[in-house]
């Protein structure tokens, strides 16, 4: 993915991101820009999240987001792996920080109790509200969650897992959906409607639960949280134990900005100083993603790319390279080649058309000139 002016798998000058400075508005700090206006309230909770283009409060009335929970985390067996439904019921919201302050582009929040400090950085990036996170943990089996009530009526949470996403649903009408109260995702969820949902993305935080439930006012809602530490005592009784510093993203938006915003957060701009050059490759569909690009096992000089198309559909994309290349074959894992339907048309050195079905993997090998 193309970001701040940079190409994919390329080199060139980053326009710097747009970076809204906090104001206050009497109890409050306002966040803004031309996508979001986010206000944070004086426990450092979330009080509105107004997206600005759709003209709609993400936050269900009378509900705070953004909120911190702590709950007992007692399983039954299997400490460092389970999570025990009832626990769940047994949580408090932090809600009582001891400052809540604002910086030249952020709202620090900073919660402390015991030996643990939550040090939390709310930040509002090119329309993405981040939430910088950097705890230094030292709890017994308690569970530390991030919770955003949402004002959705959702049948579902779409989480991504490798090469691709699933949908789950989120109703309890059976035992098996009650069953299913934390889920995993890798770097991002996303919940809505048909016509429009939240994508919530991180780089480091895999459990995560979604349910539905009714606001004060008696309307429906959805609640998506992320379990973000535990400290469990066996096998490892310093599990989880000392600093951690992760960053948690939420943006109004459809599946496609979930899957950019989870590639922007594992995979940063990295600073570097040169000459701007043609990126390696370049695709023409976002939804077809590069994953990886490296040499062939057998030292021939051929490049191997493997790719997927990520957003669910059929998808159309052109493969341009920036290195010469005599033949485009399709291969398996070991790098042997297998016959194919998604190269649709080649040209010689410089490009190849592809044809993918939804969540298709594709490897190729770019054979060298002098091979």
């Amino acid at each position: 993915y193309a970001r701040g002016g940079v190409p994919a798998m390329g080199i060139g000058p980053a326009a710097p991101p747009a970076v809204a400075r906090p104001r206050r508005d009497g109890d409050r700090f306002v966040l803004e820009d031309d996508a979001l206006k986010v206000e944070v309230g004086a426990d450092g909770t979330l009080a509105s999240v107004v997206d600005l283009a759709a003209g709609r409060e993400l936050l269900p009335s009378g509900v705070a987001g953004g909120v911190l929970q702590l709950f007992r985390d007692t399983p039954r067996e299997w400490d460092a792996w389970d999570i025990n439904e009832e626990d769940k019921r047994s949580g408090r919201d932090l809600r009582d920080p001891v400052s809540v302050d604002a910086t030249d582009d952020a709202v620090a929040v900073r919660h402390a109790w015991g030996g643990t400090t939550i040090d939390v950085t709310i930040r509002l990036v090119d329309g993405r509200l981040d939430y910088v996170f950097e705890i230094d943990w030292h709890e017994s089996q308690k569970l530390l969650k991030l919770a955003f009530p949402l004002d959705l009526r959702a049948e579902r949470a779409t989480s991504e897992i490798q090469f691709g996403h699933l949908h789950r649903p989120i109703h309890q009408n059976t035992s098996w959906d009650v069953a299913r109260f934390e889920t995993v995702a890798h770097r991002w969820v996303h919940v809505g409607e048909p016509a429009y949902g939240v994508a919530i993305a991180n780089d480091v935080v895999y459990g995560h639960d979604v349910r539905n439930g009714h606001a004060p006012n008696g309307r429906p809602m959805t609640t998506a949280r992320l379990s973000l530490l535990r400290a469990p005592r066996y096998p490892d009784p310093g599990a989880d134990q000392g600093r951690h510093a992760f960053t948690v993203s939420v943006r109004p938006g459809g599946i496609p900005d979930a899957i950019a915003d989870g590639y922007a957060q594992h995979l940063p701009l990295r600073v570097t100083r040169g000459t701007p050059v043609r990126p390696l490759l370049e695709v023409t569909d976002p939804a077809i993603v590069v994953e990886s690009v490296k040499l062939a096992e057998d030292r021939s000089g051929d490049v191997v790319v493997r790719l997927y198309e990520a957003h669910g559909n059929r998808s159309r994309a052109t493969l341009r390279t920036s290195f010469g290349w005599t033949e485009a074959v399709a291969t398996d894992l070991l790098e042997r080649p297998v016959p194919v339907e998604a190269i649709a048309a080649t040209t010689t050195g410089a490009a190849v058309d592809l044809i993918l079905r939804p969540f298709e993997l594709l490897t190729l090998r770019f054979r060298h000139p002098a091979a």
